[in-house]
């Protein structure tokens, strides 16, 4: 399959990647709904209510204590799925990296046009003003991080339960994966909606599907490999 999938790669022009969670396991961030993940560890509340935004609003200082101890991954670095994917985008056969992570780990591999479909724990705004503050400045605040120029309660530029994904993101990636001619989902379940809803707009002719178990898409293939996407990528 590997074979089938470097022929394939080389006979295209328009791919594009389309990644969830599997994608930064290898990288040391846990997946929310593996074994490990968040959903199976035993807080106050569940995790998907403390990362909704009615919880945020009400109890900003726990939230703030979960996102800060178990959504923030400082050490992190990007893996040979990330480091392959900017190497794609440089010879011009990648045109966009699709990505339900928070983490900028492409960005850190080098990738450019990456469209966070969830945001990213990297861009963080005031609500009371709207002044920028990035990640650092975050980690270093104690308890709920409040903006140095007016006081108001800053939010991660992270989309929380209840919350829309961001238009402009939703339409770039439409357009890029209907003018595809290949997509390749890696790392996902496509168990969250609307981002998984979003490859139905592909009509290209190669639908590449890595991951670990078994998604809804396997069926509709036309590259099927069961492993992890570092380890994949890495040969290619």
């Amino acid at each position: 399959m590997i074979e089938k999938l470097k022929n394939a790669v080389n006979e295209c022009s328009y791919i594009v990647f389309f990644g969830g969670a599997g994608v930064s396991t290898e990288s040391g961030i846990p997946d929310f709904r593996s074994v490990d993940g968040l959903y199976n560890q035993k807080y106050k509340y569940p995790p998907e209510t403390i990362i909704s935004h009615s919880f945020y609003m009400k109890n900003p200082e726990e939230f703030y204590e979960f996102y800060k101890d178990k959504m923030l991954f400082l050490d992190a670095k990007p893996n040979a799925a990330h480091i392959k994917l900017a190497e794609l985008e440089q010879t011009g056969k990648l045109k966009a990296v699709v990505t339900q992570n928070i983490d900028g780990l492409h960005q850190a591999a080098g990738s450019s046009e990456v469209l966070e479909l969830h945001g990213s724990v990297h861009r963080n705004y005031c609500r009371k003003c709207g002044k920028f503050f990035d990640l650092e400045y975050i980690v270093k605040s104690d308890g709920v991080p409040k903006c140095d120029d007016c006081g108001g309660v800053i939010k991660p530029d992270v989309v929380l339960y209840e919350e829309g994904l961001d238009q402009t993101t939703i339409a770039r990636t439409i357009d890029h994966i209907s003018h595809a001619d290949m997509l390749i989902i890696g790392g996902t379940s496509l168990a969250v909606y609307p981002a998984a809803g979003l490859i139905d707009y592909f009509k290209g002719k190669y639908l590449v599907v890595i991951n670990m178990a078994p998604t809804a898409r396997d069926v509709n293939a036309d590259i099927l490999i069961k492993d992890k996407i570092g380890e994949v990528f890495s040969q290619l």
